[in-house]
Formats: C-alpha cells, sequence, structure tokens
C-alpha cells in the first residue's frame, strides 16, 4: 500500500485487533475521523479464523472480573470507566465463567466490527501496510502476529533485532462428544453468584494411574520444532502444556490440573488426583475449550493425548491447539511515554506488539493510544496517566519502568504498582493491600478522565 495520500488531520490505525478496535473507538468518539487498515481476510495469518475486527484467537476469556482483588479485573473497570468498546462489547457477549469474563467469541468479533462501522467517523480499509509512514498521524496495533514485510520495516526503522517468544493455542471441543457420565460441571468452590456461575466449568477427573500415564504420553508425543534459526523464550503466562510437564511431573497437577475445589457427583466419596476443565467457549453451550491446554503437539499427536483424559476418548475437535511466533517491541528502549515511536514521533505503537500480554492488557494500550493520538490531532494536551492506575502502571512500566535488557511481555499485576504506604505486608494483609491499590487506582483514573468531560 502507498502511503503517499496521507490526510494530515486523519488517524490511521493498522490492525484490527483488541488494540486497534478500542483505539478507533476512543479517537472516533473524540471527534476525530480515523481509518483503520487491516489486512484480514486478504491477507490471513496462522491464527486467525476470519476477517473480523477484534478476533479471539488464543481463548474466549478475559480473566478475572474482580475488580477489588484482582488487577485485571481492575483494568476492565477502567476501561468500562473510559466507555470501552471491547468491555462493553464482552458484557454483551458474556457467558457463564465462574468469576471470569469469558464471552462467546464469534459473537463478539462480529458485534465489535459492526459497531466499529456504523460509527460515522471510522473507516475500514482492507489491506497490508508494509512500511512506517513518515508523516501522519499513525497507530501501529498489528499485535503478535505482524506481517514478514512490516516486520522487517520496523527492524530497519528501529535498528534492533525484534524481540519474540512462541505462543500456543487451546483445541476447542464439540460438547456433544463429551461422555457426562465421567465428567461433571462444576466451577472451583462452587464460585459464582448463579446456578449457571456455579456450573461454568466441565471436569474431567483422572486417577494418579490415568495422571501418570497422560504425562508420559504428553512428554513423548510430537511437537512442532523451530525453525532454523528461530530462538526465543515462551511467556509464562501461556507456556504450552508439554513445557510445562517438562518441569516436573506433578506441574500440570499444580496448575491446570488442580484437583482442589471440586466433588465428582459421580463418585463423591473419590478425591480425583488430578482435574481437567473445559469452559464453555460459546452460548450455545457446544463448544468447550481445554483450559489451560495450549499445546506444541502435532496434530495427530493432540487428538491421541487428548482422548486419554477420562471422559474425552471420543472428543472430536472443531479445532486442535498450536503454536505461533509472537514478536514484540523493546519498547523501554523505543517508545516515549506518548508510546510514540522516539525515532518516527509521528507514530504510535498499541497491544501486544509493545510488550504487553493479554487481551485486557492489549485493548487498554489501545486505549490510551488512541486517546493520546485523538489529543494530539485536536491540539489538546492530556495530563500525563496516573502511575497509580492500572493503565499507568502498565504504560509506564513499557515505556521505562522495566528494565530493557531484560525485557519481557507483561500482564498487569499489582508488583508494577507503587506500594500504599501504611499497610503491612503478609497473605492476612494482602486482601487489604489490593483493596487499598484498587481504591486509589479508582481515583486517580477517575479523576484523569475529568480532562476530557
Amino acid at each position: 500500500m502507498s502511503l503517499r495520500m496521507t490526510q494530515t488531520q486523519t488517524l490511521h490505525i493498522v490492525g484490527g485487533g483488541m488494540a486497534g478496535s478500542e483505539a478507533a473507538w476512543q479517537a472516533a468518539n473524540m471527534g476525530v475521523n480515523v481509518v483503520i487498515h487491516e489486512m484480514r481476510p486478504k491477507v490471513e495469518t496462522f491464527a486467525h479464523q476470519t476477517g473480523n475486527l477484534g478476533e479471539m484467537v488464543c481463548s474466549n476469556s478475559f480473566r478475572s472480573d474482580d475488580d477489588e482483588q484482582n488487577a485485571v479485573g481492575l483494568l476492565h473497570w477502567e476501561m468500562r470507566a473510559a466507555n470501552g468498546l471491547i468491555m462493553s462489547t464482552a458484557q454483551e457477549h458474556r457467558l457463564p465463567a465462574g468469576g471470569a469474563l469469558a464471552v462467546d467469541r464469534d459473537p463478539f468479533a462480529e458485534s465489535v466490527t459492526a459497531k466499529l462501522k456504523a460509527h460515522p467517523n471510522i473507516t475500514v480499509s482492507y489491506e497490508e501496510v508494509t512500511e512506517l509512514p513518515n508523516d501522519g498521524h499513525w497507530i501501529f496495533a498489528t499485535g503478535p502476529l505482524t506481517s514478514t514485510a512490516l516486520g522487517q520495516a520496523i527492524q530497519t526503522e528501529t535498528g534492533a533485532e525484534a524481540l519474540a517468544f512462541f505462543d500456543a493455542i487451546a483445541p476447542i471441543v464439540y460438547a456433544d462428544s463429551i461422555d457426562m457420565s465421567q465428567a461433571w460441571m462444576q466451577s472451583r468452590y462452587d464460585k459464582g453468584e448463579t446456578e449457571e456461575e456455579r456450573t461454568a466449568y466441565l471436569n474431567c477427573p483422572m486417577t494418579k494411574d490415568q495422571h501418570e500415564a497422560f504425562i508420559d504420553a504428553l512428554l513423548a508425543a510430537d511437537k512442532a520444532e523451530f525453525h532454523e534459526g528461530e530462538t526465543a523464550g515462551y511467556f509464562d503466562g501461556c507456556l504450552p502444556i508439554e513445557v510445562m510437564a517438562e518441569r516436573g511431573r506433578e506441574t500440570l497437577r499444580h496448575g491446570p490440573m488442580k484437583p482442589v475445589g471440586l466433588t465428582n457427583p459421580h463418585a463423591p466419596e473419590d478425591k480425583p488426583y488430578a482435574v481437567v476443565q473445559l469452559r464453555r467457549d460459546n452460548a450455545l453451550g457446544t463448544l468447550f475449550n481445554i483450559v489451560g491446554f495450549q499445546t506444541k503437539m502435532k496434530y495427530g499427536a493432540q487428538a491421541d493425548v487428548f482422548r486419554m483424559i477420562p471422559g474425552l476418548e471420543n472428543a472430536k475437535f472443531a479445532r486442535l491447539g498450536g503454536i505461533h511466533r509472537n514478536t514484540f517491541l523493546n519498547s523501554p528502549t523505543l517508545l516515549d511515554n506518548q508510546m510514540r515511536l522516539k525515532s518516527k514521533p509521528n507514530i504510535r505503537f498499541a497491544g501486544q506488539i509493545t510488550g504487553v500480554e493479554g487481551y485486557v492488557e492489549s485493548a487498554a494500550m489501545g486505549l490510551l493510544a488512541g486517546r493520546m493520538a485523538a489529543a494530539e490531532i485536536l491540539g489538546r494536551e492530556l495530563e500525563v496517566v496516573p502511575q497509580d492506575s492500572a493503565m499507568g502502571a502498565l504504560i509506564h512500566h513499557i515505556t521505562g519502568g522495566a528494565e530493557a535488557k531484560t525485557f519481557q511481555p507483561m500482564n498487569v499485576n499489582f508488583g508494577l504498582f507503587q506500594p500504599v504506604e501504611g499497610l503491612k505486608g503478609g497473605r492476612r494483609g494482602r486482601k487489604d493491600r489490593y483493596k487499598a491499590y484498587t481504591d486509589r487506582a479508582k481515583d486517580a483514573w477517575t479523576q484523569w478522565l475529568q480532562q476530557f468531560a
């Protein structure tokens, strides 16, 4: 695509994922004309299935919705307070998931697409952008699957090797192929206010012998290998199950396969040695994804290994798992505190390519980038995003708070927040400390938003 016909007062956003969609929504609502440049479906990626904006790839969950004791739940709250597109649309297509915010992924993406296309200030253009423009106002939110050509252009401009890790996708199972004489519906510790929420997860129990045989098969299975010259680590929050198993035979049983807080109604006196959980993936309840089971096993091996799970002996898969390269910038060295590329300040970056990890964090950085770019176009000066907010803690981390030499993708967490004075540590004090973080963050974020009123 040629970049010579740039309109000075138009904001161009490259990438229509979580960050790009949220950035476009925020800027357009401030009165700025926006063009979203999305290469799908003309140019496909390994992981995407459609050309919809806001398509969910790895999971259908936005994680915890607890805005008093969880940092990502607090980020949900801040995005809702800012009239966030992603959070409002997620609420419309919410599925039972205990305390998590999970959505029916296809209607969610269709709704995001429809809302953006219906906005009078937004135009969607379907083509691949392969170079970095020298003028105009741009946000690059191309995510972890940035195209090869654009990745090379970014690398040429920054003069540095793009950092990368490998991200994995969990498989999805057809509900009618699950043996419910062995499996049962229950959220861990019966968490949830309604019966639907308390039965949001499908559980498959394992005896010790079944667990040991499963681990043996998992470790022995054929796995996807990296191409020659590819050297990258995994993000700890999305490790393939094989990598977890290689760290110790009990690792999965203390992670996604932990049996605590669950009682098997088929054998209430028998405590499972391990439990595999599946979460509803659509509103109809016809699809379930295997929670925490991101994998790099080859397709044939996946079906054989996963059918060793009690209840999944005859499982049919709507989608098998997979692994893909996930690129990101060394943002502490390349971006300023407005997320502008230091060498080309007409360009901002947003989303996972900046080194945040997760749908929520990606959309949050899109929200900030959209508002910052719109304010610049409109000639308005914005106050610095308060570091005491979840938004501020994240942007501070990626634009200078993190150590550049060891920079790795990061989920939002309370470890990024400045300490609250006068609170004691320890497990009992943690609940009070987290509540203090969230109270302080909500006040700081609310005050920051007032400048847009």
